[in-house]
């Protein structure tokens, strides 16, 4: 099936199929499909016995499916990456490639919610098969835990008042639209910022929803055991929560605190960085907005 430009625009995409070194008759998975930009492209760089898996738990990306025999689809989030991989019988792969931006598809479908230029339900799930909700986030949340949600995840100097605000505007009546958040909200979105400030704030419920930052922490620590000898790792990040996971995993093994040492004190980290930080040019930024704040980082498995 031929896949919609619209769906999708890759972002950095000749630089993070590069990033994999692709061998002809290698493994790869590709654990954020979306449009199928990236798959296409490592799809182009496979031979005849090369494989490729995609991930993807939105059941809209079923649609861009790629007829190659070569290529499986696989609806369901990537934290399963383990599982999936070893009931198709695949131990090791050569290279994992992950783009972590939501797809200007879910943006542009009113009706998934996550876009502030739409009015719509609040939603925000990237699989409809989520329990959780936006709108169960902003309805049942406690203080506490809202107030933590749109400062860690949306960088809100404001998240106290703006966390009591919506507990004192629920319990007259439920928030249920963007529209109606959005009012809740009027008297934190001064017109010159009022667009940056409401993409925070859909910044951080949607992670909540999404459980963005347990996911990718899930799916790292399996990378190691999954890749096989010199096998790659290629992530691109948009958010600096994202790219500070990925940058201090690859770097010592773990997300905080100092790398693991031997008993002779020697640090033994995965992975080993490959190369710099990698971001779009202004060219590209140019043709494509969503590029703007993106970041690509490549590792290698340590065999050392």
């Amino acid at each position: 099936m031929k896949i919609s430009p619209m769906y999708h625009n890759p972002v950095l995409l000749k630089e993070a199929v590069d990033g994999l070194d692709i061998k002809a008759d290698g493994v790869y998975v590709d654990v954020t499909f979306g449009g199928g930009g990236h798959s296409k492209e490592i799809l182009k760089r496979l031979g005849p016995k090369g494989k490729l898996l995609a991930f993807d738990q939105d059941e809209d990306a079923l649609a861009n499916k790629l007829e190659d025999e070569r290529f499986t689809l696989i609806n369901e989030n990537f934290r399963y990456i383990r599982q999936f991989l070893k009931f198709y019988g695949i131990q090791k792969v050569d290279g994992i490639l992950a783009d972590f931006g939501v797809s200007s598809h879910q943006f542009d479908r009113a009706e998934r919610g996550f876009s502030t230029r739409f009015d719509a339900d609040l939603d925000m799930r990237m699989s409809k098969k989520s329990p959780v909700s936006a709108y169960d986030v902003v309805n049942s949340y406690s203080y506490d835990d809202l107030r933590r949600v749109l400062f860690q995840y949306g960088d809100l100097r404001n998240a106290n008042a703006m966390a009591n605000t919506i507990i004192e505007s629920r319990a007259m009546a439920p928030i249920k639209t963007s529209n109606q958040l959005k009012e809740v909200l009027h008297r934190f979105l001064p017109k010159h910022k009022e667009h940056k400030i409401l993409a925070q704030i859909y910044q951080a419920i949607r992670i909540e929803v999404n459980q963005e930052v347990a996911v990718i922490k899930e799916f790292l620590e399996q990378v190691p055991e999954l890749l096989g000898p010199e096998g790659r790792l290629s992530v691109i990040s948009y958010h600096s929560l994202e790219d500070r996971l990925v940058k201090r995993f690859i770097r010592s093994g773990r997300f905080e605190g100092e790398p693991e040492k031997d008993f002779y004190g020697n640090i033994t980290v995965p992975l080993k960085k490959v190369g710099g930080l990698i971001v779009p040019s202004k060219e590209e930024i140019a043709t494509n907005n969503r590029a703007r704040s993106a970041k690509l980082r490549l590792a290698e498995r340590n065999s050392s």
